[in-house]
């Protein structure tokens, strides 16, 4: 506990952690309205063909002439007649198709603005044969993620949190901004990709380079921090797109607020738990001097040195730099074993929670209304978990959340789709449980790491975690074959996933590994305590037996 004791000397949670805690935890409110943008910017209003362009409708008999009907009466969305149909349609539409020949729309598509002045699929016409482009875009976007979670993962071990931070923070700002000025459909996808690489990143440093700034104690509270702010996040969105409906204003507004995040991270403090890991025990000297004097810690900050830090962080200074790298992951037998678990883990969560909320459309009310109940159920499932991680611990909180969130959508499966209210009120329910299974896994996985490969084994979680929103949307084409078939899926996988969470030990109380010797020693402990408990009890039923002689 050597940099926990010095953490407490310079301050503990001083001036300096509650300014650096909310300004970096501040981008993660916009954060979230990138995550799930395109539910309004890549919104399907109703539309229909576009009839022929000398087509006179007054002599024709009106738009109702070229439009066929579906089984529900509606108008096809996607056909038009090859030429006006007389007469009023039948009342299940059955009789308008058979008797026209009908065909592709030919001359583009009327859409109703009434809701939606103006998405990319208006705008690209990402309809009918093209509607596949527009789950392509999100797949991009989540590909983006992905890559980010590698790259800026490994190069934040190596160049440090600080950097990193500050480079995400203007590659979101440009790639967000040109987004919005996109001039084609494969132009913006190649800017939300490299959107989606930076805040990657972002998620990432945030939550490392604050924990590694705070005392033990507090480590839950910043996770559950975040996690609150990311939910207040998805506020935020409803209202600005209800405020903001069109699709380059708004996305334009949630990308322009990086270039102020850009400017004042250049004032962060790096992490003095990172420069201690690198070996360089001049900066970790001057980074924990300079927060004892924003803390007012000036005193303490004097007795410092050189030599009472070569003392205290002895096992800190002797790793190396080679020794972060991400296949370690796999050579250690110890961080394999923590690597395949995690793995699982944010795999699990990321899959099944994007399985739930990037079809806000499909529960057939206000899209804004959806995303404001997803945001509010958010509020108590963080509360609870925050409770449970701190009293029963993280291994516990990580199972209980994916567990319940698998029974959720396993029985809305089972549900008829008529019942609305009851499957909707499974999905909200289930998806705050996801909510609080990343707010746990983030912390967990934290903790688990030593310093050396912390952000390493983050950014491969992570990475994980974006494989898993890549594939959730490809399951949902499942449902061709049966309707269900989507949910036993998303519901299968975490109630698998919170059985690998026995594996892992638990963190509660216990200071930040910086080595893999901390890990082993961690668990040699924990065997040779669990001897000793056995040894004891015939000791104690032996004694027992003697009273009673």
């Amino acid at each position: 506990m050597a940099f926990n004791d010095l953490l407490q000397q310079v301050g503990g949670v001083g001036r300096f952690q509650r300014i650096q805690v909310t300004l970096v935890v501040l981008p993660i409110l916009l954060m979230a309205s990138h995550n799930t943008l395109q539910n309004f910017t890549a919104a399907i209003p109703t539309h229909h063909c576009r009839p022929p362009a000398n087509t006179n409708l007054s002599k024709d008999g009106g738009l109702e002439a070229w439009l066929p009907r579906n089984r529900q009466g509606k108008p096809e969305s996607c056909l038009r007649f090859t030429y006006p149909h007389q007469g009023p349609p039948s009342a299940n539409g059955t009789e308008t198709n058979i008797t026209g020949v009908t065909e592709p729309c030919a001359d583009g598509w009327v859409y109703d603005n009434s809701t939606f002045p103006a998405t990319i699929v208006t705008e690209w016409d990402l309809v009918c044969s093209h509607r596949a482009l527009r789950q392509l875009a999100q797949s991009l976007y989540m590909v983006g993620v992905l890559l980010g979670a590698m790259v800026f993962g490994n190069l934040a071990d190596r160049l440090g949190r600080r950097k990193v931070l500050i480079l995400n923070y203007l590659q979101t700002a440009v790639s967000g901004t040109c987004a919005a000025f996109a001039p084609n459909f494969p132009a913006y996808c190649t800017f939300r990709l490299l959107s989606g690489m930076s805040l990657a990143g972002i998620a990432l440093n945030c939550m490392t380079l604050n924990v590694e700034w705070m005392p033990i104690h507090t480590r839950a509270c910043v996770g559950t921090l975040i996690g609150y702010v990311y939910s207040l996040g998805q506020f935020l969105l409803a209202g600005v797109a209800y405020a903001v409906p069109h699709w380059r204003h708004l996305q334009l507004l949630v990308s322009v607020p990086f270039f102020v995040f850009f400017v004042y991270s250049w004032f962060f403090i790096e992490s003095a738990r990172w420069y201690s890991s690198s070996g360089r025990l001049d900066l970790t000297l001057r980074a924990l001097q300079k927060v004892a004097q924003i803390n007012g810690k000036q005193e303490e900050g004097a007795k410092l040195n050189k030599e009472v830090l070569q003392t205290s962080l002895q096992k800190e200074l002797t790793i190396t730099k080679g020794q972060a790298s991400a296949l370690e992951l796999l050579r250690c037998p110890i961080l394999r074993h923590l690597f395949l678990c995690l793995t699982m883990l944010w795999f699990a969560t990321s899959f099944a929670y994007y399985g739930l909320v990037m079809d806000l459309q499909g529960f057939g009310v206000s899209i804004y209304l959806i995303q404001v109940i997803f945001g509010a159920v958010d509020l108590p499932a963080k509360l609870v978990c925050f409770l449970v991680i701190n009293s029963l611990g993280r291994r516990v909180a990580q199972m209980a959340s994916l567990l319940l969130a698998g029974i959720c959508i396993l029985i809305n499966g089972v549900i008829p789709q008529d019942q609305t209210i009851v499957r909707t009120s499974l999905a909200v329910l289930g998806k705050g449980c996801l909510a609080a299974s990343f707010n746990c896994i983030f912390l967990y996985t934290g903790e688990l790491y030593p310093t050396m490969i912390r952000q390493t084994g983050m950014g491969m979680g992570s990475t994980m975690a974006r494989v898993g929103s890549i594939v959730s949307p490809l399951v949902s084409m499942t449902s061709e074959l049966y309707p269900s078939v989507p949910l036993f899926i998303y519901g299968a996988v975490p109630v698998a996933a919170s059985a690998v969470t026995a594996l892992l030990p638990e963190t509660l109380g216990q200071p930040l590994p910086d080595t893999v010797l901390d890990l082993e020693n961690r668990r040699k402990g924990k065997l040779r305590q669990h001897e000793q408990q056995k040894q004891m009890v015939p000791l104690q039923a032996s004694a027992q037996q003697k009273n009673g002689l």
